[in-house]
């Protein structure tokens, strides 16, 4: 049976997620033995994930696959997959940028990438999206160094810095829109690194200033939410959504504190605690185009750096600062870079042990 003798795995912090690493040739080649080995790990279905290492929320039953490249002017692979918790169900249609933050790190720790000096620069394809990120963070005697004074709110503590920057391949509207009618509600469709739509939260029964669990129990507003973002999938290019973890519904509305614009963001089905750093990526575009959603109510500074114009954007637990450059190219077609600054820590790395059956 697969995974019966216990499969190599590095459980790690990565931004404000938590997952489990492994590397691809560790894990079955097909995938529906991957799936079924991932769920008997994570301990799925069961809403407390009480017999593996999930630990009952989307948050934190998550799977980074990681292996080296063969495309050039890359140096790793990375495959995303987001668990269910009280589903059977392993989901590819996504991927995750707070993971992406410790996939860098877990490449050094297994010997998938050279590196020497005092810092590394990964070059890392997003399997899922097709999309490249590149990571750079500090090494301490050829290994990646973990401690540190940086600082990401939704997290406790400080770790070392990890810059990670992305973006620039698909057009950033995928309808060309700067807003669309969807569900008889005005909206952006936007897509910078993460599928999202950006709604106002008046337009699906909320205010915007709500807690994660408040949304969660309002059946309206989620009913509301779903009915959004399934009319939407399809305009984004991504067919009937029922079943997908995409588009991720983003409530904008005007900074509550400093910031650039409040967000509450469903991932789908429950809301974020923070907000993903690719879900922050495409919020901060939005600003940056004139007439969508989140431009209309959101505080933008002046001028815009060469190096991209910082945003602070507003979620439940803090701020996530996203730096972004986004321009009208050829034809008017509008496309953007991101960075940010993630942390990631090791957690353990040992043998996991799947239960023997679902």
């Amino acid at each position: 049976m697969a995974g019966a003798d216990g499969v190599r795995c590095m459980l790690m912090r990565g931004g404000t997620s938590k997952g489990a690493y492994f590397v691809a040739g560790d894990v079955p080649a097909d995938a529906d033995a991957r799936d079924d080995l991932l769920l008997r790990i994570m301990g799925s279905p069961d809403a407390r994930q009480i017999d593996g290492l999930g630990g009952a929320h989307p948050l934190t039953s998550k799977v980074a696959i990681v292996s080296r490249s063969s495309e050039p002017d890359v140096d790793v692979d990375y495959l995303f997959l987001q668990v269910g918790v009280d589903e059977p169900t392993v989901a590819t249609t996504q991927t995750c940028g707070n993971l992406l933050a410790g996939v860098g790190p877990f490449a050094v720790d297994r010997g998938l990438v050279d590196v020497e000096g005092d810092h590394a620069v990964i070059r890392i394809r997003l399997v899922n999206t097709g999309d490249v990120a590149t990571a750079t963070f500090p090494l301490e005697g050829g290994m990646p160094r973990y401690d540190g004074d940086a600082s990401i709110d939704g997290v406790p503590g400080t770790a070392a810095p990890i810059e990670l920057e992305s973006g620039g391949i698909r057009p950033l509207l995928p309808t060309g829109n700067v807003t669309d009618v969807v569900a008889g509600r005005t909206v952006t469709l936007i897509d910078n690194g993460m599928p999202v739509v950006l709604v106002r939260p008046e337009a699906v029964g909320a205010t915007g200033a709500e807690t994660p669990d408040a949304l969660e129990a309002d059946t309206g507003v989620r009913a509301a939410v779903e009915e959004v973002r399934r009319a939407a999938g399809p305009l984004m290019g991504l067919g009937d959504v029922a079943d997908q973890t995409v588009p991720k519904v983003i409530l904008v509305s005007p900074p509550a504190a400093q910031g650039a614009v409040s967000t509450r963001a469903f991932i789908p089905h429950r809301v974020h605690s923070s907000i993903g750093v690719l879900m922050a990526a495409s919020v901060a575009a939005g600003i940056c185009v004139p007439g969508t959603v989140a431009a209309d109510v959101a505080r933008k500074p002046d001028g815009e750096p060469a190096d991209g114009l910082a945003l602070d954007i507003e979620h439940p637990s803090g701020i996530l600062t996203s730096r972004v450059r986004v321009a009208a190219g050829d034809q008017g077609v509008w496309r953007a870079t991101s960075a940010s600054l993630r942390t990631a820590r090791k957690i353990f790395d040992g043998t996991v042990f799947p239960r023997p059956r679902r």
